[in-house]
């Protein structure tokens, strides 16, 4: 504490130092948090990490072997376990990062009354674990198809990449205001669990967004992730060019929600913890 001219106390600005420090306990409450999700997610299970690619890898031939029974080829290309990987794994890294960041707070409630640990550090070492762990799967999945079947195609990175990050951005955007409304409002997360169940049929993981009558395209254009499902198969199928995709629409889901979520959390988080 500095004095004035006129003999009146000044508080310092602070330095970088003390930012860099800030910014360090950030850090080290976050990897802490995330040290510990992997020990109570899949560390108490048997198989802990092989459940999470096991899981995807039996829906994804369960899907694949029943549509080559009702259908000779594919919608695109030439594999059906491509062709549903491409649009499954997108809805599997949406939902699942929305549940986990939903859920953040309950799971670290005991930690959150310490002063170190902040209810942004729960919510983001639950976001990085949860990308971290999906994107591995994705990538081994993926990898694995393509190599088991022989595919033979030119993928564009960028569009994977792209449809990947959306899909876990709208994740953590939802994810941030079902914290909120997850506490405030505890029936919300059983109305979540069952309005989230028709999305698997909705969300272009069985069909492409072109394939439908104009009916169902007037409808379901409204689903964010039948953008991003649409994104993900243009980067691996180069004659696919999806024109439905909205980049505007898309950034309204990102940003209102996340905005939405923070804002609420900010205000009232002590009285979530405190109920």
């Amino acid at each position: 504490m500095t004095s004035s001219a006129d003999g009146h106390p000044t508080r310092p600005f602070p330095t970088p130092i003390a930012k860099r420090s800030l910014f360090g306990e950030a850090a080290r409450s976050i990897s802490a948090l995330i040290l510990r999700e992997m020990s109570t997610r899949y560390g108490r299970t048997p198989g802990g990490y092989i459940w999470a690619l096991l899981e995807p890898v039996g829906m994804i031939i369960i899907l694949g072997f029943a549509w080559s029974l009702v259908a000779k080829t594919p919608t695109l290309g030439t594999s059906f376990f491509l062709f549903k990987a491409t649009g499954f794994l997108v809805l599997q890294m949406f939902l699942i990062t929305a549940n986990q960041v939903g859920r953040a707070m309950k799971f670290s409630r005991a930690l959150l009354f310490y002063p170190r640990v902040t209810w942004l550090d729960a919510v983001l070492a639950r976001f990085f674990l949860n990308i971290l762990v999906t994107t591995l799967v994705t990538a081994i999945i993926l990898t694995g198809i393509i190599h088991f079947e022989e595919i033979r195609t030119v993928l564009d990175f960028v569009d994977i990449f792209l449809a990947m990050t959306l899909a876990a951005l709208m994740g953590l955007s939802v994810g941030m205001l079902n914290c909120y409304l997850f506490q405030r409002i505890p029936v919300w997360e059983q109305v979540w669990a069952i309005s989230t169940r028709p999305m698997f049929l909705i969300s272009g993981v069985i069909f492409i967004y072109e394939d439908l009558p104009r009916v169902g395209q007037d409808v379901l254009w409204y689903n964010p992730i039948l953008h991003i499902t649409g994104i993900m198969r243009d980067g691996f199928y180069p004659l696919y060019h999806p024109t439905y995709i909205s980049w505007l629409y898309l950034g309204i889901w990102i940003i209102a929600p996340l905005l939405a979520g923070l804002l609420l959390l900010r205000q009232y988080h002590r009285d979530l913890l405190n109920k």
